[in-house]
């Protein structure tokens, strides 16, 4: 099997999740499996590609990428519409320890659209719930319009608990999707840093796994204010961004201190990574 080869896939449908971020909701011919965590390289010809965490997880040979438009490649791919095709390569990667954590408690923390890698997580959970302990997770975002997934929130909630929090909130938006009333402009949960919400939460450390995406340098205190409850640094799983060019650790520009982040990751265990003089964790 040829790692390198592209392979067509067709835009089934798009969906507007905040201020330039897009749900592309892919299908293609063939198999093809997924675990969550892992990530393509999406592209067209003539443009150039760039590494895509999956959104979802397969089902019917489908699959999803929440892309936030920052760049050439992505700009790019915003313009797209329903029924367009365009190339992948993968899947790529070392993925979340999902069914390494069965049986125990597992802590979802996120940040902006970090929520997107972890999305596939909460719906192989809710899909077989009956096989993990006690689920949380929290998530941050900017504003209300940059939150994720909010329309999903209530579904999930009937399986996980859920702790939001925005970094502000903005004052006067149009009807929100949100809620109606109240003083925060239609926002009903928290208002603060992630790390804040560490403090809403009980947990058993011992028994306790974190998978947690975001700003490396929220993931930084995240993680540290989890040592700090007793969690053990085996128990912490992060997952980082390098820039990844191949997928298959042959072009080097994703290296870190040693490691590719493209093949040895991008998910790694907190133990793996902390104090790597090239990053922040």
């Amino acid at each position: 099997m040829n790692q390198l080869k592209p392979l067509k896939a067709r835009i089934k449908d798009i969906k507007l999740e905040a201020e330039d971020v897009k749900t592309y909701i892919l299908s293609i011919e063939g198999s093809f499996a997924a675990i969550p965590g892992q990530f393509n390289m999406v592209g067209y010809p003539g443009v150039g590609e760039a590494p895509i965490s999956f959104s979802s997880i397969v089902r019917n040979k489908c699959f999803e990428h929440t892309i936030k438009a920052v760049g050439r490649v992505t700009g790019f791919l915003n313009g797209l519409k329903k029924w367009d095709k365009l190339l992948i390569r993968g899947p790529y990667g070392r993925g979340w320890p999902v069914n390494h954590v069965k049986g125990r408690d597992i802590l979802l923390i996120a940040g902006g659209v970090g929520l997107a890698p972890i999305r596939p997580v909460v719906q192989m959970i809710l899909a077989k719930r009956e096989l993990f302990g006690d689920v949380s997770l929290i998530y941050g975002a900017k504003n209300e319009k940059n939150a994720l997934f909010m329309n999903e929130f209530d579904e999930w909630g009937k399986g996980i608990s859920l702790h939001l929090t925005v970094d502000e909130v903005i004052q006067h938006p149009p009807v929100s999707r949100l809620g109606k009333g109240g003083n925060k402009g239609g926002w009903k949960h928290n208002v603060g840093l992630v790390t804040d919400l560490l403090d809403k939460i009980r947990i058993k450390p011992e028994n306790t796994f974190a998978f947690i995406c975001g700003p490396e340098i929220m993931m930084r205190f995240i993680c540290r204010g989890l040592l700090m409850m007793g969690i053990a640094q085996s128990q912490l799983y992060v997952s980082l961004e390098r820039r990844m060019k191949c997928g298959i650790a042959h072009c080097g520009h994703c290296q870190h201190f040693g490691l590719f982040v493209c093949k040895d990751g991008p998910v790694f265990s907190y133990d793996e990574v902390r104090g790597l003089p090239d990053g922040l964790l």
